[in-house]
């Protein structure tokens, strides 16, 4: 499972039939990153490289040249070295840049002082993306200084850049059915391990050691990495957003709470689950799970074709609004709380984001200033929650400490939504009822 090349050449070909005549385009790959002294993170391709042309190598770049009578797609890559290779592994070399990845022509990267200027000359326009790698900025504006240089003698440098991104992340937002189908393995391997993480869960047991539970899920079904760092948060560890330490022991009595995701074929899922420790929700924890739950269903029910981005989050701090007034967290008058924002102690972030390549994917919320309307093949998440910190004195201490976050990913399709995390329990019944068969299953053992 996997993008074809046919994909990879369309979505290029998209992309040109945006740009203006006569311009150029110019996409860097990520750059390798050292880790400690002589040991590099794991290589993780630019999401624009890869969404363009799948060439996951560090030191490339693409360059979509419309309308150019000797191929409108060229690479600039590494050499073959065998003797690198021995070392580091495969590459596919310029000849591998057109044979496998479809470039009509493809150079070595240390010959791109000399022959991307030429390519640039006569150009009125160049799409690139400024700021992003203060680097290659400067690389690029090296050569354009290079064209300007030659004026006199007849060269004619661009007279305009314009933001590649606006066009490229526009095109990333909607995903075609082999990048949903690709989610939605993502997602699927994803709750399994939410699963199994509820299965090994006990007191006395390590947030990390969750975590490890997760990930070996992952890397079992074909997603060595997570999407994002997980966080596993026990007690008032959940009411800490991005809680990534996950090194405290977790206590009988506490809820955890989990968000976690895996990257498969470089597309990313995104789920939170929290659940009790010891298997069963107390009243209280159970009492403010269900408002988490309603909401979520509230904001999931808005999202559909023609609602707009803001709705789903709108119906999720209404849910939120009431249930804390009906359990005595807020005082007042519903619609009063949400207008002075009152809400915000307990539920402080936005109910969703895009997801795809990234998991905070690209794509603009709103569009001339208003919020953006749903449209089939967009993907996000639907993430409400309530956190009451564990020192908040205007409520009862029986509430302090609880952090409850309950995330999907859902994909807008022609008539509504799709969840495509479906696989991870999620009721207060449903999850009691995993945990509790994962301890007879134990005990019998």
């Amino acid at each position: 499972m996997s993008i074809s090349k046919a994909e990879y050449a369309r979505r290029r070909k998209e992309l040109m039939a945006q740009m203006e005549p006569n311009s150029i385009a110019i996409v860097p790959s990520a750059k390798e990153k050292i880790r400690s002294r002589d040991t590099h993170y794991s290589y993780r391709q630019d999401s624009d490289v890869h969404y363009l042309s799948g060439f996951d190598e560090p030191e490339v770049v693409l360059v979509l040249i419309p309308g150019r009578a000797h191929g409108e797609f060229v690479i600039f890559c590494r050499e073959r070295d065998k003797a690198k290779e021995i070392w580091d592994g495969y590459r596919a070399g310029p000849e591998g840049a057109c044979k496998i990845h479809g470039a009509d022509d493809a150079f070595p990267i240390d010959d791109i002082d000399e022959i991307l200027p030429g390519l640039i000359e006569g150009r009125e326009r160049v799409y690139y993306a400024l700021g992003r790698d203060i680097e290659f900025d400067t690389q690029v504006m090296g050569w354009i200084n290079r064209i300007r240089a030659k004026v006199r003698s007849g060269a004619t440098p661009p007279g305009e850049f314009l933001d590649l991104n606006h066009f490229l992340h526009d095109m990333r937002l909607f995903k075609s059915a082999a990048e949903i189908r690709l989610m939605a393995k993502s997602a699927e391997i994803a709750a399994q391990a939410h699963c199994r993480a509820m299965r090994y869960c006990a007191p006395g047991v390590y947030e990390y050691q969750l975590e490890a539970e997760i990930q070996h899920e992952f890397a079992m079904n074909g997603a060595r990495f997570p999407a994002y760092n997980s966080i596993v948060g026990g007690g008032a560890n959940g009411c800490i957003l991005h809680y990534i330490d996950n090194n405290q022991v977790l206590r009988d009595g506490d809820l955890v709470l989990i968000d976690a995701g895996c990257e498969y074929e470089y597309y990313a899922s995104d789920i939170t689950r929290t659940f009790p420790v010891n298997g069963v929700f107390s009243r209280e924890q159970k009492a403010l799970y269900e408002v988490v739950l309603d909401a979520q269903a509230a904001a999931i029910a808005a999202v559909k074709p023609g609602n707009h981005w803001n709705e789903p989050h709108d119906a999720a701090v209404r849910v939120l609004t009431e249930g804390l007034v009906r359990h005595g967290l807020l005082q007042g008058e519903v619609e009063q709380l949400i207008a002075a924002e009152a809400y915000r102690p307990f539920y402080m972030h936005r109910t969703g984001h895009w997801l795809g390549m990234d998991v905070h994917d690209v794509g603009d919320y709103k569009v001339h200033g208003q919020w953006r309307v749903f449209e089939p093949g967009m993907v996000l998440t639907v993430e409400p929650g309530l956190y009451v910190a564990p020192d908040n004195e205007q409520v009862a201490k029986k509430w302090c400490g609880i952090g409850i976050r309950i995330e999907d990913d859902v994909v807008v399709t022609k008539d509504g939504c799709d969840v495509l995390t479906a696989g991870v329990p999620k009721t207060v019944a449903e999850i009691e009822a995993l945990m509790a068969t994962a301890r007879r299953g134990a005990k019998s053992a």
